[in-house]
């Protein structure tokens, strides 16, 4: 059994993740620590709950989401796992740090590449990897079918979606996306987004003024 266990790092407030089982692996997802303090947070945890990282994972990489990707293989060695149409913007994430006053280190580590139809196994548990583009070119999201829940990245926010005029963006994409992709999934599922609070595909549905 999965849980999933959220932090809110550096100045664009990103949702970083640490999903783990009982067996004490765990994913880390789009690690945004972009301070010391907020470093020594997230390994504070791992350290308390005895967990062995297995992957670092993101779900895309425009720069709130990769801060602390090195950080991660640094720490506990891990090879990062991104979308291949992901390798641009990960290569610019570092210009884009001096653009926003926020200059930083990327990671430079072998990359493993993620495809549709593939899982994160930890265990018993799996997370089913879904494209789902148009806030970026690669973005992904993680759903586990077996809890209902699904780590969304930028695309579905509550009661918003990502923003499409960043590079590599298209609103009709986006849009197309997440009506094919994330609401073809059940009502109850969870939605643990790149920012913000968590949400429901069903209230999505129903509310999100995106796509109502």
């Amino acid at each position: 059994m999965l849980s999933v266990k959220p932090f809110t790092f550096n100045p664009i407030q990103e949702n970083t993740y640490v999903v783990f089982n009982e067996k004490d692996a765990c994913a880390i997802i789009d690690p945004g620590c972009y301070f010391g303090n907020e470093r020594r947070v997230l390994e504070e945890f791992i350290d308390e709950e005895s967990l062995s990282p297995k992957f670092l994972l993101n779900t895309h990489c425009h720069l709130d989401h990769v801060f602390g990707n090195k950080f991660i293989h640094d720490r506990y060695g891990l090879e990062l796992h991104i979308s291949e149409k992901e390798k641009e913007m990960l290569d610019l994430a570092p210009a884009s740090g001096l653009q926003w006053n926020m200059p930083f280190e990327n990671y430079r580590g072998k990359l493993h590449f993620l495809k549709e139809g593939g899982v994160i196994s930890m265990g018993e548990d799996a997370m089913q990897i879904i494209p789902a583009p148009g806030h970026s070119p690669g973005s992904l999201c993680f759903y586990c079918q077996s809890q209902n829940f699904i780590l969304s990245g930028d695309v579905l926010f509550r009661l918003s979606i990502g923003r499409t005029d960043l590079p590599g963006g298209d609103f009709d994409t986006l849009i197309t996306s997440i009506r094919e992709k994330l609401f073809a999934l059940p009502d109850h599922t969870i939605v643990y987004p790149g920012h913000g609070e968590p949400t429901t595909i069903g209230y999505e549905k129903k509310n999100n003024p995106f796509l109502t």
